[in-house]
């Protein structure tokens, strides 16, 4: 969700164990602006996997059209929100020829394409590439390279991957409400980028998410530390 327009309106879809929310944003120049929530009771799902998609679908119906009327506009795109047990982190390398002798955007790209491209399970899918450190040549701990001089690019990144089949279940109860999903997102991840400062991702702090009956927590890592970032759930 970092290349939307100014202007432009996003809404998040969180489906949660008890309760649906949806909350719809609107981009500016110093962030979103929240102009509508939608929360419902919700039975459909039990530790964080779609178990009824019928209840999940009638409980996203009724979270997105009370936000859309409390905005004020009509919601046809969400991104949706993932989380539960199946959610699993692994750290991979990537490397890449620097073209130039100097770093560019599409160099950091390449290094990360060349970290993601590692077997997983056939049953499993990767959701982010969470990036630790970049290395010029023998220069590590590189928070972002562009714009360095070298001739070799290497990138310390954390994946986060799901389980294909509740990824496709929570895709699946959106579209039969009537939605498009733009992405998925893991949901302590956009909890922990929502709430906390740029200091407090430098020093390195852990976002926790209190529930009914789950307790998810997101530890956030300084960009170049070497200590691995990792997110986990818990149910009673």
């Amino acid at each position: 969700m970092n290349n939307e327009a100014q202007g432009e309106i996003v809404v998040g879809l969180d489906i949660g164990t008890t309760k649906v929310s949806a909350v719809v944003g609107e981009v500016g120049e110093d962030g979103i602006t929240i102009l509508g929530v939608g929360t419902v009771p919700c039975r459909g799902l039990r530790k964080g996997i779609v178990s009824n998609i019928d209840w999940t679908v009638r409980s996203i119906r009724d979270a997105i059209e009370s936000a859309q009327t409390m905005a004020g506009v009509e919601i046809r795109t969400v991104y949706a929100g993932v989380a539960g047990s199946h959610i699993r982190s692994q750290t991979s390398d990537g490397v890449a020829a620097i073209a130039g002798g100097e770093v560019t955007r599409a160099d950091v790209e390449r290094a990360l394409e060349g970290a993601r491209a590692i077997p997983v399970d056939a049953d499993r899918q990767i959701l982010h590439v969470l990036p630790r450190e970049f290395i010029v040549d023998a220069q590590d701990g590189i928070r972002d390279p562009v714009g360095m001089s070298g001739v070799r690019l290497g990138a310390k990144v954390n994946l986060v991957t799901a389980a294909t089949s509740c990824v496709q279940n929570v895709v699946r109860c959106c579209e039969r409400a009537g939605l498009a999903v733009a992405d998925v997102v893991h949901e302590p991840l956009a909890s922990a980028e929502a709430v906390l400062s740029d200091d407090e991702k430098e020093i390195g702090v852990a976002a926790v998410t209190m529930c009914t009956r789950a307790s998810r927590r997101t530890p956030l890592m300084p960009t170049g530390s070497r200590m691995p970032s990792w997110s986990s759930t818990m149910y009673s």
